[in-house]
């Protein structure tokens, strides 16, 4: 298949866009001058129903929509494209609303840099013991761009709040003076991206280094969900192919994070192709997405697609909580509403299924599982633990925030039992000091 791209510049060359209306296509324009935005024809002709666009999911997914931003800031952008303003004007304003969008949650920029020997290492982030993060300069964008994407700052320009590295040299003196890092998640924007060539060069001072430590490398990506022809037709797709194999023969586990927000994105002879490719090389594919209102926000579209991942020989992992970060007013909802979804899901799906966990938020100290909803001594409670910490000693304890059916993020959550603070917050404040 024939690879073409549409962005804010020629979308409305879309042959399907003509069923839009203007007030429709104008929204577009406005929000994508914000939010960053691009899709493609496979997206496009294989997956969104556009005699139903305005409520289907993955047009919602991919195409930008007026209430993604707030009315103030939608009026004031709307304002300067009728009056035909200056670029630099437009991007100005752009930027403006942009920082107010919170565009490094769960303090990425400020506490997630790792160093080595004195020098910022600013395409890798190390939170988790374990785990580490690498944002390759060539896959620090995506085939489509999703409309909640928690990572939309590294597609819109702002240089100085991307996350990139050139220097796979660093990244194996980091790994071997790391010794508890068993996993190196590549990551992006979308890794998938880059040419095979480009991975290679990577994967290959990696393996070489022989890092007896290192025993997992994800690749996190969308490629399946929008473009699985990254698999098939490509002209270096049997490349990609081969270095996942590489990984796997050199006896290391390769785990391709597949990120799919609706069962519709497994529904096309393609990805399922594409996923037995992959499969064949010996490497595993997790999945996992955020529950998003307007999109997958009912338990029946989340037991339907992990059943669907499952017969594919996907193995379910994480529903997420969206991030507070970009459109997250339009796509989030409550945790109590998340959870409720979660567990009316969870309770449709045989055993195989129910490696999954969530909803959990990715936030500052970690990443926080809303384990359900019950009642201790008469008080009401939401149960809470964290399957990743700062401190991985956090991990797998118990805690309890006041009940709340409003509260979508940690931070807008109270201890229980009339405790002044969760138990990990002062501790968390002499780490971030640190």
């Amino acid at each position: 298949m024939k690879y073409q791209t549409y962005t804010l510049h020629n979308f409305k060359n879309i042959p399907q866009i003509n069923q839009l209306s203007e007030e429709d296509l104008f929204a577009i324009e406005v929000v994508g001058n914000v939010l960053p935005f691009k899709t493609n024809n496979y997206v496009v002709d294989e997956l969104i129903d556009w005699s139903n666009y305005k409520t289907d999911p993955i047009f919602i997914l991919n195409f930008p929509q007026k209430e993604m931003l707030p009315s103030d800031d939608f009026n004031s952008m709307a304002h300067l494209l009728k009056q035909n303003a200056d670029k630099k004007v437009i991007k100005e304003e752009a930027n403006k609303i942009r920082e107010k969008l919170n565009p490094h949650p769960a303090g990425q920029l400020e506490y997630n840099v790792p160093e080595l020997n004195g020098v910022k290492l600013q395409g890798v982030q190390h939170k988790y013991r374990e785990t580490m993060l690498f944002f390759p300069t060539q896959g620090q964008t995506c085939h489509a761009y999703c409309t909640f994407c928690f990572r939309w700052p590294q597609f819109t320009n702002m240089n100085d709040i991307k996350f990139s590295m050139k220097e796979a040299d660093l990244i194996v003196g980091y790994l071997k003076e790391h010794t508890e890092i068993t996993d190196l998640l590549i990551t992006g924007g979308d890794p998938m991206i880059m040419k095979a060539s480009a991975l290679d060069v990577y994967i290959t001072k990696i393996l070489d280094a022989n890092i007896e430590h290192l025993q997992t490398i994800r690749i996190g990506s969308k490629t399946l969900g929008f473009w699985p022809y990254r698999y098939l037709t490509d002209t270096d797709a049997d490349d990609m192919l081969a270095i996942f194999e590489k990984v796997t023969k050199a006896g290391k586990s390769l785990s391709f994070m597949a990120h799919f927000n609706h069962p519709t994105e497994l529904s096309t002879d393609a990805v399922q192709s594409a996923i037995k490719k992959i499969r064949a090389t010996g490497a595993t594919i997790r999945t996992q997405s955020p529950v998003l209102n307007h999109i997958n926000a009912d338990a029946d579209v989340w037991a339907d697609m992990w059943k669907k991942q499952v017969k594919l020989g996907l193995i379910p992992y994480y529903m997420f909580m969206a991030r507070d970060t970009g459109a997250q007013e339009y796509f989030g909802i409550p945790v109590v509403k998340a959870w409720q979804i979660f567990q009316k899901a969870y309770t449709q799906v045989s055993g195989v299924a129910r490696t999954v966990r969530g909803p959990s938020m990715s936030c500052t100290p970690g990443k926080v599982r809303v384990s359900g909803v019950t009642e201790i001594k008469g008080e009401k409670v939401i149960a809470l633990e964290f399957i990743q910490g700062r401190n991985s000693d956090w991990a797998a304890r118990p805690f309890f925030a006041k009940y709340d059916e409003k509260a979508q993020w940690i931070d807008e959550l109270s201890p229980a039992f009339g405790m002044e603070n969760f138990f990990f917050e002062e501790e968390l404040a002499e780490v971030l000091l640190k």
